[in-house]
């Protein structure tokens, strides 16, 4: 029996934008990016998650 996804696909690609954005420098956190650059890895991947439930994909929630 296949294993259901946990994330949609939609969901890992705009993590997968999010990591690019971190990696070229250019990822910003908090509203409007007005928090500075983000510097984890770890910020990045809950960064482009949040986007992705924003966008109502299929995304477990917060714990």
């Amino acid at each position: 029996m296949a294993k259901k996804r946990k994330y949609s696909r939609g969901a890992g690609e705009d993590v997968k934008n999010e990591m690019h954005r971190y990696k070229r420098g250019t990822a910003k956190s908090g509203r409007g990016g007005k928090g500075g650059k983000v510097k984890s890895r770890k910020q990045a991947i809950a960064i482009g998650l949040s986007k992705a439930r924003k966008e109502g994909k299929r995304v477990p929630k917060k714990k």
